[in-house]
């Protein structure tokens, strides 16, 4: 009997990375190269080299670039900072901001109710660009809450302050219940928004099925992609056999030959050809 392979119908692209690549690409085919990211445009490292060797330059955010120069920005679909946006409108860099729509709302909501004086609260890992970015759109009302420990240590020093809580886009939907559950047992008068991507929270639902009626797990991803870490915790949870890998040729370091059922998934960062090319060698 063969191995059985069943590859989860949500793997790899979601719509905001797609938006973000798909705009790279053409500016780098229409600009002659003068084309720079802030920061990797996805955390893939294929498509980040596949993309330097078309001229596109990855800069930091303390690193400069002239206005004057032709050089077209590119802002991620992570997105950023109020005051980045505005610094380059001041100084008149030509950007193009491909931040995922879904981003951009959660940067109007927090905006919105920062100024109405709430406390916001951000569900998501300090560290990530995305909850870096939108903490710049919070007026300084905002904190990050990653874990059950620190959700119980959060208080306000006024009381009667209200609160706002949004999520990551890419944050685990039961962890983030788990957060505003802790919170609102406090007493505090609390808005809600689940900004958790809707294909994320698919994506999530449908590898932790698979995962569950699978003997072995892959889930392909880039190693700095938050969404990719959180769906191989998600299927090791199901299924204690689940490997992480980012490209085809980590297989030969997982032998499959015990297994008779296989489930793949892949993070919002992995391009399908990777998909594809790790799917193809699974049937061998």
């Amino acid at each position: 009997m063969g191995l059985k392979i069943e590859l989860a119908e949500s793997a790899g692209f979601c719509f905001g990375v797609k938006r973000a690549v798909d705009s790279v690409y053409r500016l780098a085919e229409g600009t002659d190269g003068r084309v720079c990211t802030l920061g990797p445009i996805i955390h893939n490292e294929q498509v980040v080299r596949d993309l330097e060797e078309k001229g596109v330059r990855v800069i930091g955010p303390e690193e400069d670039i002239e206005g004057s120069d032709g050089t077209t920005l590119v802002i991620r679909s992570h997105g950023v900072s109020r005051n980045t946006i505005q610094s380059l409108e001041e100084r008149g860099i030509s950007y193009e901001d491909a931040t995922c729509p879904f981003v951009k709302k959660i940067h109007d909501t927090v905006l919105q109710y920062s100024r109405k004086g709430y406390q916001i609260i951000i569900a998501g890992s300090a560290s990530h660009p995305e909850v870096q970015g939108i903490l710049g759109w919070t007026e300084g009302n905002g904190i990050v809450v990653e874990t059950p420990e620190e959700a119980e240590r959060f208080f306000l020093a006024d009381p009667a302050q209200k609160i706002c809580i949004v999520a990551q886009t890419t944050f685990n939907y039961k962890k983030f219940q788990e957060l505003v559950e802790i919170i609102e047992k406090k007493g505090y008068d609390i808005y809600v928004v689940n900004t958790i991507c809707n294909a994320t929270s698919t994506r999530q639902k449908e590898a932790e099925e698979l995962a569950a009626r699978s003997e072995a797990m892959i889930v392909i991803g880039g190693k700095h992609s938050s969404n990719s870490r959180k769906l191989y915790e998600i299927c090791k949870n199901q299924c204690a056999n689940t490997f992480f890998i980012q490209t085809v040729d980590e297989l030969s370091s997982i032998s499959l030959s015990s297994f008779t059922s296989l489930g793949i998934t892949a993070g919002a960062s992995t391009p399908n050809n990777i998909i594809q090319e790790v799917l193809r060698a699974c049937q061998i």
